[in-house]
């Protein structure tokens, strides 16, 4: 792709992306969100692959859809309260509807079927971008109404996610679907405590972000698409292979790790609020979650491939890591200590 248009097309996302965080009217939220579906589009497409195209056409059905669905609440809320603002969105149908959209925006269940198929046919850094920066724009909508959400709804949403999240990635053996069910998992874990904790939930997303960056960008660096080429990568680049690991296991929320954080404050947050079954149940869904990342990480780093196998040995790679990586890894793994800061900034 030209290089003038690869930067047109990500200063379009940067800019729909501020402006739906920044609005205060619906309109504005609405035309954010969609120059951000328009801008990430020829990412999705531009390797001209059958797969990259069904990609981008799966993409743009479901968040035209979606955004649709987010006017029309909108529309139906300023009708009955004469009201467009964000935050005043009071009435019961609307915020209903508005819940849908923002789910078939993020990809929660039960409208997760397109995210694993678009991360599926898009390059691993356009699957980086959707997987982070393309839910920044919904999160904030649900940051902005979260106090008028239905508790109920979003609760039975969030374990179905973090259900469906787990048990479909069990059986991938493509990267970028178990990390698109990965994040699906996750989504339940934000989704869960946005109407008790919305900082919470914002926490919970940007520590999401941070480490499927750092996976992300190692798998972009060693080149690596499926679990059979991620045996022989470690000849590659053993170091990043071995903070691969570290990495995997953060994500999977493992102590003492940067990914426990967000989940024992989210337990114990639940805790509060007499939802202790709740928090049990989402606790042992998590657990299959762990079971791919564990495998993803025993094929990383742990397993030393047959001397039968298919696949070339890969030639070690000299090339420096990125300074981004370095420090996203970092990041990912060492954060645990700052814990006793957190209640300070909720």
């Amino acid at each position: 792709m030209n290089p003038q248009a690869k930067l047109m097309f990500a200063l379009s996302l940067l800019l729909g992306t501020t402006i739906t965080i920044t609005s205060n009217h619906w309109i504005m939220a609405w035309a954010g969100l969609e120059i951000n579906t328009l801008s990430i589009l020829p990412l999705i497409a531009k390797s001209h692959h059958p797969r990259a195209i069904e990609a981008a056409t799966k993409y743009f059905m479901t968040q035209a859809t979606a955004s649709a669905l987010v006017l029309f609440s909108s529309m139906t809320n300023a009708w009955h309260t004469g009201q467009w603002d964000i935050t005043q969105m009071t009435h019961t149908t609307s915020c209903l509807i508005l819940t849908s959209a923002i789910a078939m925006k993020l990809g929660m269940v039960p409208f997760h079927f397109w995210f694993p198929e678009v991360l599926q046919g898009s390059p691993i850094i356009t699957g980086l971008i959707l997987s982070t920066i393309m839910k920044l724009p919904p999160i904030a909508l649900l940051y902005m109404t979260s106090h008028s959400l239905n508790p109920t709804l979003l609760t039975l949403m969030a374990i179905m996610s973090a259900a469906l999240g787990g048990w479909m990635g069990l059986n991938q053996t493509q990267i970028r679907k178990i990390l698109a069910f990965s994040s699906i998992s996750h989504l339940g874990w934000m989704a869960i405590i946005i109407p008790f904790s919305p900082k919470l939930t914002m926490l919970n997303f940007y520590l999401y972000v941070l480490m499927t960056s750092a996976i992300f960008l190692t798998m972009n660096t060693v080149k690596v698409l499926k679990l059979s080429t991620l045996m022989t990568s470690w000849t590659k680049a053993p170091a990043l292979n071995t903070m691969l690991l570290l990495t995997l296991l953060s994500l999977a929320g493992l102590p003492p790790l940067t990914g426990f954080l967000p989940k024992w404050l989210i337990i114990q947050e639940l805790t509060k609020q007499n939802m202790a079954p709740t928090a049990i149940i989402i606790s042992l869904l998590s657990l299959l979650g762990l079971f791919f990342y564990l495998r993803l990480a025993y094929c990383a780093t742990i397993t030393l491939p047959p001397h039968t196998t298919n696949h070339m040995k890969q030639w070690h790679t000299y090339k420096p890591t990125s300074t981004l990586i370095a420090i996203s890894i970092v990041m990912s793994i060492m954060l645990l200590p700052i814990s006793p800061m957190v209640p300070t900034i909720l």
